[in-house]
């Protein structure tokens, strides 16, 4: 099966839309914001940005090439590049990851759906947002019929191809989710009292740069890339070889990063102006922001549409390259086409995110992984081991094992402005792997 009957690219801003995409999720919008505010604000982001650029960008360029070198899945691609050996290991782990992952991501996502249809609730006077929400997840049926209506949109999109499902959808989502941030980062910043949101957000304080906050910052600088789960190898494998790879690369990596820290300017000044405090994750997005809608008044309405819509978007645009990377294996090596590795693969997540739902609630005595419910260990299994672990090899294998003289060779075809050479051989062989191994350390715990 050659590149063309995979499918390529057909334009540099559908590529970069659907691998910004992928990279740009719920974390840019719940979690980045959050730490920022909480270690330093300004001081939190230059550390963020540094380690995007020394170690972010590196791996994504590594990932890349391997991609496009290979023209093959995750698993495909080590074995094309290493034929005989066991680093075939890597790309199972990405997919393995990447199947994981999009079980559970899939069940909030679902809830970000349902929230652009229950604003009625949130909107009601005296509205209790936290058993609101706290009900709303534990209840048996709900979230699985909307977990249902996500993954069906996501099998739609990736079922219709590269060029007419991914790269299409890409090239409309990321424009309106860019759009919507902007209109309510205006909301929010002309809101009686949105200064202090923005001073809590950006004002830099280089005293609360501990340890604890820089191996936060180099975390999130991974995890927000979709590094070490096969996205970027399958996505690159539909590169064609004039695309500028190095370029690319830092297009990618810089609007994933300029999505997070516009979001930070939509959520902080909001929450700020309703003397609201600050928190991270689900309870900011779905018991805080609706809080603040409430108290806007009936525009609040309007505004809460969008936000969830927005973050429903940024859900879409990971999940289906998620469910891309397991399709993509079945496609090339067992050879299905494409509407039966999709539908097959997609409907097994589905049924793997129902125990995840159902752990929240009638479920939730079941313990798995050091006391963590269903869904809590699935995703220490999916983001705390297989990820750090594969980009880890990874780097190993492009520094140690391939060569960075054959990456090197591979990225700079069509590379024009930027092009790879000595500095990224030294990132990728000597920092990048102690940095993600420190990542995998602090995320399973060993080191705090």
């Amino acid at each position: 099966m050659n590149g063309q009957e995979r499918g390529n690219w057909q334009s540099q801003f559908g590529f970069i839309a659907a691998a910004a995409g992928s990279a740009i999720g719920l974390g840019n919008i719940w979690k980045f914001p959050y730490l920022a505010g909480m270690y330093g604000g300004a001081a939190f982001v230059l550390v963020y940005l540094l380690f995007i650029i020394f170690i972010g960008v590196p791996v994504m360029n590594s990932e890349l090439l391997i991609g496009r070198k290979s023209g093959k899945n995750a698993l495909g691609a080590f074995k094309a590049l290493a034929p005989g050996t066991p680093w075939w290991i890597v790309g199972a782990m990405g997919i393995l990851a990447g199947f994981i992952i999009l079980s559970y991501y899939s069940v909030v996502a679902g809830w970000a759906v349902a929230y652009i249809f229950k604003s009625g609730a949130y909107m009601a006077k005296n509205a209790d947002h936290a058993n609101l929400f706290v009900g709303f997840i534990t209840s048996s049926v709900a979230p699985i019929v909307w977990h249902a209506i996500f993954m069906l949109i996501c099998i739609y999109i990736v079922s219709a191809g590269i060029e007419k499902g991914i790269e299409k959808y890409s090239k409309i989502l990321m424009p309106i989710l860019v759009l919507i941030l902007l209109i309510l980062i205006l909301r929010g910043i002309t809101l009686p009292g949105a200064g202090k949101g923005l001073e809590f957000y950006l004002k830099p304080d280089f005293s609360k740069l501990s340890a604890k906050a820089i191996l936060a910052a180099l975390g999130q600088a991974f995890f927000s890339l979709s590094l070490g789960m096969g996205c970027m190898i399958v996505y690159g494998s539909y590169l064609k070889k004039d695309q500028d790879i190095p370029a690319n690369s830092y297009w990618i990596c810089g609007s994933d990063t300029g999505i997070a820290l516009l979001a930070g300017f939509a959520i902080f000044p909001a929450v700020f102006a309703f003397g609201l405090e600050p928190a991270a994750g689900p309870g900011l997005t779905f018991i805080t922001i609706p809080a603040v809608l409430q108290a806007m008044g009936p525009a609040g309405h309007f505004f809460g549409v969008l936000f969830f819509f927005l973050l429903a978007i940024a859900a879409l645009t990971s999940a289906i390259s998620l469910l891309e990377v397991v399709s993509a294996y079945f496609i090339d090596e067992a050879k299905w086409d494409r509407k039966k590795a999709t539908w097959i693969m997609g409907i097994i997540i589905f049924l793997l995110g129902v125990p995840s739902s159902l752990g929240l609630g009638v479920w939730s005595n079941i313990k798995i992984i050091g006391g963590r419910d269903i869904f809590d260990s699935l995703d220490f299994i999916a983001s705390y081991i297989l990820l750090p672990l594969g980009g880890l090899l990874l780097c190993l294998f492009i520094g140690w094992f391939w060569g960075t003289d054959k990456a090197i060779e591979e990225a700079n075809i069509g590379a024009k402005n930027i092009k790879l050479g000595s500095t990224y051989a030294f990132l990728i062989k000597y920092i990048a792997p102690i940095a993600i191994f420190l990542v995998f350390l602090n995320s399973t715990g060993v080191i705090k």
